[in-house]
């Protein structure tokens, strides 16, 4: 698959050549007050962010700087981002429902003297105290700040600014002899190797590192990605995820690359549902979460509705599900870990099919098409990512004929490893390596190469990844660089997988501890798991939830804490099993995970534990434990699997 090499080599260049070859076409779509969409040329989209990018070299920004960035998707972060980039800074993004510390630790650490802010909270939590951010001098808002806030502001030497009266001021500008053509000789002297952007993913230890991705790591995606989405210009996407994320991040410049547009939406099933309706998108990406979630909305819709309806929903729903396996399998669209002929897929496949295709067509017309048309009937395909797409939920659009593309990725691969064929998407694999990058599993011990030897197809073993989309490394932490990149660039991304025979990957595990939710949020356990046991009545806590909706713990309670509790409580505890199982002993433990994994203590909402099992019997070494008395997650997982299958159904 060649690459385009008629793409310039970095971002703001790219969105400049789009406007001159397709200047009419829309590449912005934003609500108004009155809940109209707004639409922005690609024209458009040039001419503002260029004027923002006048108005922020008025105000000092240049060349190798660090602007924080600090907002939910929109059009203004777009416009931000690409003016930032034009001037030949990097832009150091987060959304608004960072934590404070978060936000302090960023802006302070990737040495911020410019940050723009959505609104004043996003500043108020980030600039609790000058010293929060001691190098800030310059804050815009794109919400217009309180009086109270800009005083505050000031007394700390930070000048603020609007975002509005900046992009009015840089407008009129723009035609003066000498400032756009200032902006575009910054644009042509910004090379592949220069920083886009540092994106802060939280570590091990719980303290955030800076992802550094450079124009380089993004455009190597653009070049390649007309191979891999049949995306037309004049396509529109629908957006709802979290634009300081990666994934939806390098979606937005697929789409501009593209010569398609953004419709700006929120994760709210109302509101989404409605935009559908009004854009009626050909494209959109979403975690699992989102499909998970707009996949039991119309189970529960249709159950509401019960009688004869939803007995037929319930059946053509399951004829959908077996007619879409016999297709697959008919059509070679079957992961394969072993060498095995096509013909028994097909053979396998074929009386199904034959018997299901008149199930299916009267499903089409009775059932699948009404169910597309709530997504606005015109989607080509959908793209899911930042996490492992559930089987049930993968099941259910390929019944409705709901094209859902699984991919892959991590922040520091920018991010993007491989995606499902749109021709042929292989359920049970996250697809096809991604053109741009290389992919090998070898042998692994604790996270870790032991060999550099590819595994054969259908051995699992620790995925790592190549390309000129790996990061450049993390921002000042060259010795967490080494440890993650070899001398070889190769990319030790932490997770487990396999390949097929067919040269696609299947992603089994991680082999680091790091915990994704089904929303795309990595959660790090081992900070919750000390901190709860720092309780007098638990003595050792295990944090599951990988690809579910939220965490759950198992709960080793401490005996004699438990025991002296019920005594002073005047709970029986003739039989310390038998105590356990009492709803006294399950409110303790309850208040004590609140009380401990809280906001006051520094833990996100995410964070939080909603479930948990009480075991009785402390850890063995040689069964739990390891000689160093460290618990072994994966062999906790097995003992228990039981236990923690219910905390989670």
């Amino acid at each position: 698959m060649e690459p385009d090499k008629t793409l310039p080599n970095n971002i703001p260049l790219m969105v400049k050549q789009r406007a001159e070859i397709c200047p009419d076409l829309c590449a912005q779509a934003v609500k108004n007050n009155d809940g109209a969409f707004v639409f922005y040329s690609f024209s458009d989209v040039y001419k503002d962010f260029v004027s923002l990018a006048i108005a922020f070299s008025e105000l000092g920004i240049k060349r190798n700087d660090h602007v924080a960035l600090f907002s939910d998707n929109c059009r203004e972060w777009l416009l931000t981002d690409l003016a930032v980039l034009s001037l030949g800074a990097a832009d150091v993004p987060r959304g608004c429902d960072s934590m404070a510390n978060e936000l302090q630790y960023i802006i302070s650490f990737s040495e911020c003297k410019a940050a723009v802010f959505e609104n004043e909270r996003q500043f108020n939590k980030a600039v609790e105290k000058k010293e929060s951010a001691p190098l800030l001098e310059k804050a815009v808002f794109f919400n217009a700040p309180s009086e109270e806030t800009v005083q505050k502001a000031n007394s700390f030497g930070i000048t603020t600014y609007v975002f509005n009266d900046l992009l009015e001021k840089g407008r009129s500008l723009y035609e003066i002899p000498g400032k756009k053509e200032f902006v575009e000789k910054e644009m042509d002297a910004t090379q592949g190797s220069d920083i886009a952007t540092i994106l802060f993913t939280s570590g091990t230890t719980g303290t955030p590192k800076g992802v550094m991705l450079t124009h380089r790591n993004y455009m190597a995606q653009m070049e390649v990605v007309h191979h891999i989405l049949t995306v037309k210009p004049g396509d529109m996407w629908l957006t709802v995820l979290p634009v300081w994320h990666s994934f939806e991040r390098c979606l937005e410049y697929m789409a501009l690359t593209l010569k398609s547009g953004i419709a700006y939406s929120k994760p709210v099933s109302s509101i989404m549902l409605a935009d559908f309706a009004k854009i009626r998108p050909q494209w959109m990406c979403g975690v699992p979460r989102l499909w998970e979630s707009l996949a039991k909305g119309v189970k529960r819709a249709m159950k509401k509705e019960g009688g004869i309806k939803y007995k037929l929903f319930t059946f053509f729903i399951s004829a959908g599900t077996k007619y879409a396996w016999a297709k697959e399998h008919i059509t070679g669209c079957v992961c394969r870990f072993t060498k095995r002929p096509r013909l028994l897929d097909f053979i396998v496949g074929i009386l199904p099919f034959i018997v299901l295709w008149p199930v299916h067509a009267l499903g089409e017309l009775l059932v699948y098409r009404k169910i597309r048309d709530k997504l606005g009937g015109r989607i080509t395909a959908a793209i899911s990512g930042g996490g492992a797409l559930q089987y049930e939920t993968d099941c259910f659009y390929r019944a409705i004929g709901f094209k859902l593309l699984e991919g892959y990725g991590i922040t520091e691969a920018g991010p993007v490893l491989s995606v499902r064929n749109i021709f042929k998407p292989r359920p049970g694999c996250v697809g096809e390596i991604y053109p741009s990058a290389k992919i090998k599993i070898v042998a692994e011990k604790n996270g870790m190469p032991v060999s550099a030897e590819s595994l054969a197809p259908g051995k699992t073993g620790l995925v790592l990844a190549k390309g000129d989309q790996i990061m450049k490394g993390y921002f000042k932490q060259p010795e967490l660089t080494a440890g993650v990149i070899d001398n070889d660039g190769w990319l030790n991304t932490g997770d487990l997988g396999k390949l097929t025979v067919d040269g696609e990957i299947k992603i089994t595990g991680r082999a680091k501890d790091t915990i994704v939710l089904l929303n795309g949020e990595n959660i790090e356990p081992l900070g919750i798991e000390t901190a709860l046991c720092g309780s007098p009545y638990i003595e050792t806590a295990v944090v599951f939830g990988q690809d579910e909706k939220f965490l759950g713990a198992l709960i080793v309670g401490s005996k004699t804490g438990i025991m002296a509790y019920a005594e002073e409580n005047n709970i029986p505890c003739s039989d310390y099993e038998e105590l356990l199982a009492r709803p006294e002993i399950e409110d303790l433990i309850r208040s004590e995970i609140d009380s401990i994994i809280s906001a006051s203590n520094g833990f996100k909402p995410c964070e939080r534990i909603y479930r948990f099992f009480i075991l009785g019997k402390s850890f063995e070494i040689g069964r739990e434990l390891s000689a160093k008395q460290e618990f072994m997650r994966y062999k906790v997982a097995e003992l228990y699997k039981d236990k923690i299958a219910e905390m989670f159904e």
